[in-house]
């Protein structure tokens, strides 16, 4: 498949606005953005078209997809309950749901994702490989950060009273060897692929776990992912555990950088988002599933001012409960409006885009690489049809895009100049035999999710001052 082409008369966003231009690419890479370019390679009309960077789907749990619609509203310390009680995975399994994953998120406009990997207990590198198989067969660019913990699910709830720091256990060091594996056997950023220690969250990992990660990503030069004070309960459980808050903790044992993405960071105060904007780290937000859970709304427009760099997430598909990456920009465009009477910081529609693109390349260290329409840059690009009856009547193209109800509307789309999607359709997996297989893989309706642990219930009501009050289950309302 040609990795040379022009594209001709296309519509791009510039800091001046809309401007009608050619783009040429050759061997994946921009090489020139102007009117009037000689055609290299295929030429393709792009009349009547927008042409933008790819977005980065910047944190989500592709296993999650077999849960999808399945668990009811719940805050996460008890959803976590109940997800954690469905069976768990085959590789095969894992291979669909990523190939699922990849392909709402390249549907949605995403050329690459993070996917913080859920790990099939005994079957860890199966997991992982099954992953990496279907990102590379499908042609997404890909993050893989297996999700890794030396702690139980128990020591996540904070108990009310101060308790000790987690102590390093004969699993940390295992945990850390699998996560060499990983990297050695699966870390090959030619081509598109990244392995990036994923622990899953100070709540249940050991200090010696997280400084091991710190470790690994300088000796093979990889980025660092990690969830981040989702939950009041988590802020809570951080202050109990060292006495400081998350972010606080985070930085003092060097885990914060600018290779660092942090998922959520919905329970962060002034000093933690100046802390943030010190080390580089970026904020990973993900509305839909913050709102799902309960969990909060992050200080999206505070994180802004403050320079702290931030990007846009579906999270896994059982707290969101779809990887529409168009629909979780939307969504964190407009849920700060409200939280701030200043219209004039609310977020400005190529700003949304650029966050999107730019702001999740930049969580990856690969801002030099991809995120913008650069001359240099890898050719993640996409091709959006703006005669779409989602797209009329013609205004303004990103307003559409961004706020209103885009359906299939991807002309092309490209990774690596490699092309992906063409007709609004997936060149490299066929939809239908995917949508097959997952019917192969589950017959039947499942309609009730595991119950929820009464004692776990209890614990989290005690500890969030919510009284015993009525007892029910995860299957009822």
């Amino acid at each position: 498949m040609s990795q040379t082409f022009t594209l001709q008369s296309v519509l791009v966003l510039s800091e001046a606005g809309y401007q009608t231009q050619d783009v040429q690419v050759r061997e994946g890479i921009i090489a020139a953005i102007g009117p009037n370019l000689s055609v290299i390679g295929e030429p393709i009309d792009g009349r009547g078209k927008l042409l933008l960077p790819g977005f980065v789907n910047a944190h989500t749990h592709s296993p999650e997809m077999w849960c999808r619609g399945l668990i009811p509203p719940l805050p996460l310390e008890l959803w976590l309950g109940v997800l954690y009680q469905c069976p768990p995975l085959t590789p095969e399994q894992t291979y669909l749901a990523a190939l699922w994953t990849a392909a709402e998120t390249l549907l949605s406009g995403g050329t690459t994702l993070v996917d913080h990997l859920i790990l099939t207990p005994g079957q860890e590198l199966e997991t992982i490989a099954a992953a990496a198989q279907a990102y590379q067969e499908i042609g997404i660019r890909a993050c893989i950060a297996p999700l890794i913990q030396d702690h139980p699910m128990a020591v996540g709830l904070p108990t009310g009273q101060a308790s000790g720091q987690l102590a390093t256990t004969r699993q940390t060091q295992a945990v850390l060897e699998l996560m060499e594996t990983a990297v050695q056997r699966h870390h090959q950023p030619a081509d598109g692929l990244y392995i990036a220690p994923g622990p899953t969250g100070f709540q249940l990992c050991s200090e010696a776990l997280f400084e091991g990660c710190v470790e690994l990503s300088q000796r093979y030069d990889l980025c660092l992912h990690t969830h981040l004070l989702e939950t009041r309960a988590q802020q809570m459980l951080a202050y109990e555990r060292y006495g400081v808050s998350g972010v606080e903790y985070l930085n003092r044992i060097g885990f914060l950088g600018s290779k660092t993405s942090l998922a959520h960071g919905v329970w962060l105060d002034d000093s933690d988002i100046d802390l943030l904007a010190m080390t580089g780290a970026t904020i990973v937000h993900n509305p839909l599933s913050n709102l799902r859970l309960g969990s909060g709304i992050a200080p999206l427009l505070k994180y802004r001012q403050a320079g702290v760099n931030v990007t846009f997430g579906c999270d896994g598909s059982a707290s969101n409960d779809g990887q529409d990456l168009l629909e979780a920009i939307k969504l964190g465009t407009m849920l700060h409006n409200p939280t701030d009477f200043e219209y004039r910081n609310w977020l400005s529609l190529p700003t949304a885009a650029s966050m999107a693109s730019l702001g999740g390349a930049k969580g990856l260290g690969l801002q030099e690489e991809i995120g913008s329409l650069t001359v240099g840059k890898q050719a993640d690009l996409v091709l959006y049809d703006l005669s779409d009856w989602s797209m009329l009547p013609a205004s303004d193209p990103l307003g559409l895009l961004l706020l209103g109800r885009p359906v299939n509307l991807i002309d092309r789309l490209w990774v690596g100049g490699r092309p992906i999607l063409q007709d609004r359709q997936l060149k490299t997996v066929e939809l239908a035999n995917l949508r097959q297989r997952l019917l192969q893989g589950r017959s039947e309706w499942v309609t009730a999710p595991p119950a929820l642990n009464q004692a776990l219930e209890e614990q989290y009501r005690a500890v969030m001052g919510l009284g015993a009050g009525a007892k029910a289950s995860a299957g009822k309302n």
